[in-house]
């Protein structure tokens, strides 16, 4: 019987195919007892499944390249570290020795002893991460019974669950998974993130659907409207045929743009910068007609190794992606570990009460000069190969700023005397992320050459919101009367300047927000290739005038409804 569902579109295109249900990790596994002969066997047996896991983990991430690393190897990492925690091995192993249950009762139990931990701590970050052991004790479990009675693969299907990790995106794609519906999640978490980056269409908050699809049932996903539509009846099945037709012309036309200018009806141009981390970033970049790169992530290369990388490894990083933009500008973002990326050279601090308020970014490149001395000479001497802009993360005061000028200043006359060839000018940057830095602009403005918004950061600062917990959603969205003036002002205040201002978050890649931000006076954007040419394409349908003589009534817009009417407004 035909059943529609309405949930969220976290990522666009259409899909037709059999579901594939997976339910929700509840580990409903039967109280199991083993005998004492059998102890050893049942531990080789879980000890297998562990290593197929830390196996799969290692060959994901080898896999992964680009955003992608970045994007999915942090998740990735993560899990690993949870794979090795002798907390969890260790009682695994005692419930089977001492406790006699077989492996699988004893991954149920140790998963709920966890889960009770995670559940009584007062950080609602930490409290979210119970998630993840969920996902790894999946893995293992999933491992444990590997070869038995074992589902066929998941090519031409539609996988319906509670939630999807980032880490799965990447092999459900590859795997040939056509959709992802589930029942959690929100717009701005990671897996849709990564799911629009990939264009593999996800629908999250699709409410009961769990409680009426069983595998192989026929479903029509809409991943733009946020619709699932169980046993589609013949008016469904147009409508998919129709839009599959839109998606397929719209891909066609927006090939046509990548040698197209990126400019206004009104013949104004916008610069399009892409974000790039990898080789194959840059050269994506590049054939797809970016002005430059707005925002070079050096993360991935501290996230490769147990020891940082030296000053010559980094050097070779950000002289090719100097060298393959050839003669563009390309921004390098110094050091932004903290916060959910967990590097496996021990340089951010452990167990942080809070680590998304606590030591990362400039902070953290600050408080370990020994590193950020060596990035900073990297840089510089990379300079000397094309132009080439420094942008540091996380600033939230002048004083950061005048360290990090007078480290470029010593290091500068340094790489000089040693014979080094370095850039006259690099100028340098600061992301504002952080509320105080735009509400205290005016006094940094003397310490930098230009800006960078970072607009996940800085809304969920803003809001008090964590992007990463779904019961946040509703109040984790940029259009919020607060955010519109925020951004009104950095970009008012760096034209006041003379400062060249950019937005590099997840908001500039969004098609549908940029006749807000060039409303809000925006000229540079800078935004994951997979969307270039979309946004590209939006620039090009755009009046900028018009929009700019209406950003008076998006400014007086008094909640999100009077916003979302202002944007659906300025589209017709």
């Amino acid at each position: 019987m035909r059943r529609a569902f309405a949930g969220h579109g976290a990522s666009r295109g259409s899909a037709l195919g059999h579901a594939r249900v997976r339910l929700p990790h509840l580990f409903e596994v039967n109280e199991q007892h083993i005998t004492e002969d059998h102890i050893a066997s049942e531990l080789a047996r879980l000890h297998a499944a562990i290593q197929d896991v830390r196996a799969g983990l290692r060959a994901a991430r080898e896999r992964l390249h680009g955003a992608l690393a970045h994007e999915v190897g942090e998740f990735l990492d993560l899990h690993a570290l949870l794979l090795d925690d002798p907390e969890l091995l260790q009682g695994l192993d005692d419930l089977i020795r001492e406790g006699r249950y077989s492996a699988d009762y004893a991954l149920r139990l140790q998963r709920d002893r966890l889960a009770a931990v995670f559940a009584t701590m007062d950080d609602a970050y930490f409290r979210s991460r119970s998630e993840d052991i969920d996902q790894v004790i999946g893995r293992v479990h999933a491992a444990l019974h590997r070869g038995q009675a074992q589902v066929g693969g998941v090519a031409g299907e539609i996988l319906v669950t509670d939630t999807v990790a980032p880490a799965e995106l990447v092999q459900l794609q590859s795997e040939g998974v056509l959709a992802v519906v589930t029942t959690g999640g929100s717009l701005l978490s990671h897996a849709s993130i990564l799911a629009r980056s990939l264009h593999l269409p996800l629908v999250v908050g699709a409410g009961d659907v769990l409680q009426h699809v069983n595998d192989g049932d026929v479903l029509a996903v809409d991943g733009a409207g946020g619709r699932v539509v169980l046993a589609p009846d013949a008016s469904d099945l147009r409508d998919y045929r129709a839009r599959r037709r839109d998606e397929q012309r719209e891909r066609r036309q927006l090939h046509r743009l990548r040698r197209e200018p990126t400019r206004t009806l009104d013949g104004v141009d916008i610069r399009l910068y892409a974000n790039a981390e990898s080789r194959a970033d840059v050269a994506e970049a590049h054939a797809l007609g970016a002005a430059g790169l707005g925002l070079y992530r050096t993360e991935y290369l501290f996230l490769q190794g147990d020891v940082a990388p030296d000053e010559e490894a980094q050097f070779r990083a950000y002289r090719d992606a100097v060298l393959g933009m050839t003669g563009r500008t390309v921004t390098i973002r110094t050091l932004d570990l903290g916060a959910d990326k967990a590097d496996r050279a021990g340089l951010t601090l452990p167990r942080e009460p809070n680590p998304a308020l606590g030591c990362r970014g400039v902070r953290l490149s600050l408080a370990r000069g020994d590193i950020f001395a060596i990035q900073m000479r990297a840089l510089l001497r990379a300079s000397g190969y094309g132009p080439l802009r420094i942008l540091v993360p996380m600033v939230a005061s002048r004083e950061e700023m005048l360290q990090v000028t007078a480290l470029l200043k010593s290091t500068r006359d340094a790489l000089r005397a040693e014979g080094h060839h370095v850039a006259d000018e690099v100028p340098l940057g600061a992301m504002i992320e952080v509320p105080a830095a735009a509400l205290a602009l005016p006094s940094l403005t003397d310490t930098v050459d230009f800006l960078s918004i970072g607009t996940n950061d800085l809304v969920q600062y803003m809001l008090a919101a964590d992007r990463n917990n779904d019961a946040l959603e509703a109040l984790q969205s940029p259009l919020h009367p607060a955010v519109m003036r925020i951004l009104r002002d950095v970009i008012r205040i760096g034209r006041m300047r003379g400062l060249p201002v950019a937005v590099c978050g997840e908001m500039a890649g969004d098609p549908a927000f940029v006749p807000l931000l060039l409303a809000l006076g925006l000229e540079e954007f800078s935004l994951h290739p997979a969307t270039l040419l979309e946004v590209r394409q939006a620039i090009r349908g755009c009046d900028l005038g018009a929009l700019r003589r209406r950003a008076g009534a998006l400014l007086r817009a008094r909640d999100r409804v009077g916003i979302e009417r202002w944007m659906r407004q300025a589209t017709t």
